[in-house]
């Protein structure tokens, strides 16, 4: 079963520098094993360490920032999907990722401003991915968080997503299996920690 990793590192961080002098994603990890790693950069080596092909979903190389996001995402061994419609939001990122590995079996969708996963809940979203579930979701203390997985079953919907919500409508009509992990990164989105 070809499952893919799609690291969703195309937004402007506009919540965590509403002038956009600096891009959120370039911002170093505070804490944990990552400390001192750039935040996507972070993000994508967790993803890697399932041992899936992973594809970061980034902007055109438009600034200065997104030049050395995709040297730092390239270093992780990340391919690159190039997003031209990003400022649509969130749900136009992560349809342009499946739309570029639409032969893939499954996806496992992480977002580039979450590095504080532990590598070991991606490994156990690929495993039930694997198993036949449809969609999965990892929990902590009883709050799902990230990466989330997704079938094949579920490419039509991905394909067509828009705006900034991003799979919130796929995951109401494909109830995800619930994974409990002892991991509280699943919820720490940086704006908020």
């Amino acid at each position: 079963m070809r499952i893919v990793g799609l690291l969703l590192a195309a937004g402007l961080g506009s919540r965590y520098d509403p002038s956009g002098r600096s891009l959120k994603l370039l911002q170093p990890v505070t804490s944990g094993p990552q400390a001192g790693l750039p935040i996507a950069q972070a993000a994508a080596r967790t993803l890697a360490a399932a041992g899936i092909r992973c594809f970061a979903v980034v902007r055109p190389l438009d600034d200065p920032h997104q030049t050395e996001l995709h040297a730092l995402l390239r270093s992780e061994g990340c391919e690159f999907v190039v997003c031209e419609q990003a400022a649509a939001g969130m749900g136009a990122s992560l349809a342009c990722g499946v739309r570029a590995t639409e032969d893939a079996d499954g996806w496992i969708v992480a977002l580039g401003d979450m590095p504080m996963i532990a590598p070991a809940t991606v490994i156990r979203v690929v495993a039930a991915l694997r198993a036949g579930h449809t969609a999965v979701a990892p929990t902590w203390q009883g709050r799902r968080g990230h990466p989330v997985g997704f079938a094949a079953a579920c490419r039509e919907e991905l394909l067509h997503l828009q705006g900034d919500h991003g799979a919130r409508d796929v995951l109401a009509a494909h109830p995800p299996h619930l994974i409990d992990v002892d991991d509280p990164g699943i919820l720490t989105d940086i704006d908020h920690s």
